[in-house]
């Protein structure tokens, strides 16, 4: 009697569908992931010829977010000099 008398097809295909199940939802969603990515491109330019956007032209909005990005840094570093300063304290 054969060593592999009982390993038929369905015993295989028992064995396997977990690796081909996960190889075939990865690549789902590398195609649903590519595909979207073609939906989302930039918008397209402006018509040439026109007004610029906004007046003066270099319109950049400094203060909305580096102003926040500061503080945030600033209380991140003083929350660690804190903690530095305690720990220190403790080993004195």
């Amino acid at each position: 009697m054969s060593l592999y008398a009982n390993f038929d097809k369905f015993n295989l295909f028992c064995i396997f569908a977990p690796y081909i199940m996960k190889t075939l939802k990865g690549l789902f969603f590398l195609f649903l992931f590519l595909g979207f990515a073609q939906l989302l491109h930039s918008a397209p330019p402006p018509p040439p010829g026109g007004a610029p956007a906004c007046w003066p032209p270099p319109c950049v909005p400094i203060d909305g977010g580096i102003s926040v990005l500061i503080a945030a840094g600033a209380a991140y570093g003083a929350k660690k000099l804190y903690n530095s300063r305690k720990k220190s304290s403790k080993l004195s």
